[in-house]
């Protein structure tokens, strides 16, 4: 039966984990690029971590619809499983917005989109006078600080749940049962 295990699969911690740790770091990226930039040149590592991040979530997204997640505690009040639900899949739409929205308005631009100095990712057709370039451009900074406040809501409850309430939800995604 679909969500009745008590911890997540390897696959899906390896994926929360790793995911979540490219998304920190590139919103650190993201922020500190201009007041960095005579150091290091943060935004060709930020642009390949976006990518990344997009190509780990279409993977994820499929492997959570074919493998859904264990059930949340059936004490667990209906006003908090409904903001649980609401943050992960702002999530996953944040996922696929934020590289998106950075592809878009970096396509526009003259600096190419290098993934990693391997090889260069193609640029989308827009250039700098179509209104989506700047929506996205808008959107892609709005939405990384949105993101910000989202993360530390997740991880203040996921905390809340471990410390406080003392139930399984951190430990599900922390590690799995035998074999798992």
């Amino acid at each position: 039966m679909p969500g009745s295990e008590l911890h997540y699969n390897r696959v899906a911690r390896g994926l929360h984990w790793t995911i979540g740790i490219l998304i920190i770091l590139n919103l650190a990226f993201g922020i500190l690029h201009d007041p960095l930039e005579d150091i290091v040149a943060l935004m060709p590592i930020h642009k390949s971590i976006g990518f990344t991040v997009l190509g780990l979530t279409v993977f994820r997204l499929v492997w959570r619809i074919a493998r859904p997640g264990p059930a949340l505690p059936p004490e667990m009040p209906g006003w908090e499983r409904l903001a649980s639900h609401l943050t992960h899949w702002t999530f996953y739409a944040l996922m696929f917005i934020l590289p998106l929205s950075g592809w878009i308005f970096s396509s526009a631009g003259k600096w190419p989109l290098p993934f990693y100095g391997l090889f260069e990712i193609p640029k989308l057709a827009v250039d700098k006078s179509m209104p989506i370039v700047d929506i996205a451009h808008e959107a892609h900074e709005v939405l990384g600080f949105a993101w910000i406040a989202l993360i530390l809501l997740h991880v203040g409850a996921a905390l809340r749940h471990h410390f406080i309430l003392k139930d399984n939800v951190l430990i599900r995604m922390w590690r799995g049962a035998p074999g798992a």
